[in-house]
């Protein structure tokens, strides 16, 4: 895990937040694959835990939700930054199909739609042996960065 990224940032992005104290640290989430030309792929990876599972002992559908809102926006994020607009979060519509109780959460979001004010990404969730788990579509709003 040390020779590749946990998560994107814009080279000369220095976050208020460090990576190591914020929320996507504390589930796990680690970048496996990225398009750094902007061309709307993110690929992730979260390990399951014991503290991540629910009561019945499955990955919780929020979970899902967090791995496809997080790698979605950091998609736009990484697009639009250098234009001087933001990303953040709009909708999330997540949907859990199997039970995951142990191995890795292995994510993959695509862009299917890129407009000037809005994203819309697919995200498919699949354990170690490649069995779909959950699908989320999610949609991230994009706006001008302004100063406070």
């Amino acid at each position: 895990m040390a020779d590749r990224p946990m998560t994107l940032m814009p080279a000369g992005l220095d976050p208020p937040v460090p990576f190591e104290q914020c929320f996507d640290a504390n589930y796990g989430l680690e970048i496996i694959g990225e398009d750094v030309a902007g061309a709307g792929f993110v690929a992730s990876r979260v390990a399951v835990r014991d503290d991540l599972l629910d009561h019945r002992g499955a990955v919780p559908v929020g979970l899902f939700a967090t791995i496809a809102e997080a790698i979605a926006s950091r998609g736009t994020a990484l697009a639009v930054m250098p234009g001087g607009r933001m990303a953040m979060g709009l909708s999330n519509d997540t949907t859990a199909t199997a039970e995951l109780r142990s191995g890795a959460v292995l994510s993959e979001a695509r862009v299917q739609a890129r407009g000037d004010d809005a994203w819309v990404w697919s995200v498919q969730h699949r354990d170690d042996s490649g069995r779909v788990c959950a699908f989320s579509r999610i949609t991230v709003a994009v706006r001008r960065m302004t100063s406070a």
